[in-house]
């Protein structure tokens, strides 16, 4: 405490600033690394994409509408998806209500995403008119699912290979009516309110 006594006001000031200039940078570098990790993550969803959409609301037919999480133009039409990013061992099926999650002692549940997923494929189908659409439900590297995949269920390294990139010439045969519906499906859908800043 003696030497603290000691110290002169200049050297309270350096003391001062050096704490907050390391917490500044601190909070940079952690602020950057999740940045860094959300806009990997971006990527290997959109990286097989013509074009996508990110948070959006698709109306619903009632007044509502549908958060969806992604929304991707590819070569076969267009793709919903649903993302999770679940640590631990996932086990879910078709006609299971609950899918559990185990990951180490902590052990929850949570409701099966694929009716949610049917409602959201509907709506955009609605929209988008006489194009194809397809939903998947990715989940990121931090789960597992042991007893194997179920029905419309991706990880997401799987995701590219099932959706591979590609563009599509103007003058293919079914290239208008997949642009004019994916033109029908951007003026038709919102920001959404649920918007995590991907």
């Amino acid at each position: 405490m003696n030497e603290l006594s000691r110290l002169t006001p200049t050297a309270w000031v350096l003391i001062a600033v050096a704490a907050v200039l390391g917490f500044g940078l601190s909070w940079a570098w952690r602020w950057y690394r999740q940045y860094r990790a959300r806009r990997a993550l971006r990527l290997a969803v959109t990286g097989g994409a013509t074009e996508h959409l990110i948070d959006t609301l698709v109306p619903d037919g009632m007044g509502g509408g549908f958060h969806v999480d992604f929304l991707l133009l590819t070569m076969r039409g267009v793709v919903v998806i649903d993302l999770r990013d679940v640590k631990g061992n996932i086990f879910g099926g078709d006609q299971m209500a609950e899918w559990t999650v185990m990951d180490g002692a902590r052990r929850f549940t949570f409701t099966n995403p694929q009716s949610a997923l049917y409602d959201r494929v509907a709506a955009v189908k609605a929209v988008a008119g006489d194009v194809p659409v397809e939903g998947r439900i990715v989940f990121t590297r931090r789960g597992r699912f042991p007893k194997g995949l179920p029905k419309w269920t991706l990880m997401i390294d799987a995701l590219r290979a099932e959706f591979p990139p590609g563009g599509w010439d103007a003058t293919d045969e079914g290239a208008e009516p997949l642009a004019a519906g994916w033109r029908r499906l951007k003026e038709a859908v919102k920001p959404s309110y649920m918007a995590d800043m991907r």
